[in-house]
């Protein structure tokens, strides 16, 4: 239900912006699909869908079968429809998790046993805590060739429990995403439904040539940290056509977080975000604040963003480091947000006092054009790092503004050089009026 809604939202945008809906770019060709001629279900493995039983045996056995079948391209692991409870299991090379249409693999809601693993080595440490980390609930460590898809089952990480455990301060560790593929290439994920995450939804870090699309992803406005996708030192990553409503950023590409980040030194690149519709108290299409291993390359189009803490948002600080370089953000509609843009190198939070703060990120070059925004409390906010201004800084044809009774303030820019075509209401005079010059060459 929710991508035929998605749908609809994305047509009626396109026809009041005049998109060219019948010749959609595709994610298409970047991952082939490979066709698997073995096929197991989770029933041959003793799977029961009772949202009882716990079926963690099933699945480990059922993905060991698979390693050992070898055969040819691979083999597709079916969930027939059910409640499936288990622990979080790991994937394996050249193979289709299938959901099929009400089916459901459901995360225990027991964390006293769940796996520690070691932390990224960009991040030096949990993202919320010292030290390691609880492992997602479906991992895929480095593999090749695999496919989460199906009829728009759900993968529910019943994520409650760990919200609570981290409103009351009693977590020792940093919280397990719901999917994670790390060191992995020619990954898809399709036609599925993730809520209720524990963390960050959808993870792939240290990867490559990856496709995300038709996908929903739900979580509660209020619900910590449930990022929807992050991007995260991986390169060639492709995300279209999906809905997000999360308590978190709905697209976030990372790279790395301060000391550790710059040591890894493994940027994010060429990742495409296109006809993506969501909500959030927080932001929709996000650069950051993990930017020490580089970012670039980065071009989001078609986005569709509704009752949002921020619309676009690129965030980095002194002591990240490496750089934003090649953002292209174009064809955004907000409504109901309390920041249009936002630029900012101020964000603050280190994993630990041993970052360098002259490590200083540098941002240039970063495109964004025709938005229009409603009911927006603050057009913008651009600031820049003191004797580190961000350069580059292209607006045009973008309309951010209130509406009657609602109070808005005007756009904050420091520390910033630019050009602008357009823009209304004017952002601020560190942004020269592109008519007078051609110092921007996505305004010119």
């Amino acid at each position: 239900m929710h991508q035929f809604v998605l749908w609809i939202v994305f047509c009626a945008m396109a026809v009041m912006n005049g998109w060219a809906v019948a010749d959609l770019e595709t994610c298409s060709g970047i991952v082939p699909i490979t066709y698997r001629y073995d096929k197991i279900s989770i029933t041959d493995f003793g799977g029961v869908g009772d949202g009882k039983t716990l079926n963690t045996k099933a699945f480990r056995a059922a993905i060991r079968k698979i390693e050992q079948l070898k055969g040819r391209n691979g083999t597709l692991l079916f969930i027939p429809p059910g409640v499936y409870l288990t622990e979080s299991f790991n994937l394996t090379s050249h193979m289709t998790l299938y959901l099929s249409r009400d089916a459901v693999i459901k995360a225990t809601q027991d964390t006293s046993n769940w796996p520690l693993v070691d932390p990224l080595p960009s991040y030096g440490r949990g993202r919320e805590h010292i030290g390691g980390r609880y492992i997602s609930f479906i991992l895929g460590d480095g593999v090749q060739d695999v496919v989460i898809t199906g009829e728009n089952g759900t993968i529910d990480g019943q994520g409650g429990i760990w919200w609570n455990l981290w409103r009351q301060r009693s977590l020792q560790y940093t919280r397990p995403h719901l999917i994670e593929f790390m060191n992995s290439n020619h990954i898809i994920i399709s036609n599925v439904t993730f809520k209720n995450s524990p963390f960050w939804n959808i993870h792939p870090v240290y990867c490559s040539n990856v496709v995300i699309r038709h996908v929903t992803i739900l979580a509660p406005r209020d619900s910590p940290n449930t990022d929807g996708i992050d991007p995260d030192s991986s390169t060639n990553v492709c995300i279209e056509d999906s809905y997000i409503s999360t308590g978190d950023d709905l697209v976030a590409t990372k790279s790395g977080w301060d000391e550790y980040g710059i040591a890894y030194g493994r940027p994010s690149s060429e990742i495409t975000i296109r006809r993506v519709t969501g909500s959030s108290p927080f932001a929709g299409i996000v650069i950051g604040s993990e930017t020490s291993g580089g970012i670039e390359n980065v071009f989001a189009e078609h986005i569709t963003l509704f009752d949002m803490g921020v619309g676009i948002h690129l965030k980095t600080d002194a002591g990240r480091g490496g750089f934003i370089r090649n953002i292209t953000v174009s064809n955004v509609y907000v409504e109901n947000a309390r920041d249009g843009i936002k630029i900012v190198g101020d964000v603050g939070d280190h994993p630990d006092n041993n970052f360098n703060p002259n490590a200083i990120p540098r941002v240039d070059g970063v495109t964004i054009k025709n938005v229009l925004g409603v009911k927006v409390r603050q057009p913008g906010l651009i600031k820049g790092i003191k004797n580190a201004p961000f350069t580059g800084i292209c607006l045009s044809n973008i309309d951010l503004y209130g509406s009657a009774g609602l109070k808005t303030t005007p756009w904050e820019c420091s520390d910033v050089k630019g050009s602008a075509l357009e823009v209304s209401p004017w952002p601020c005079s560190e942004l020269i009026d592109n008519h007078n010059t051609s110092s921007c060459s996505c305004c010119s």
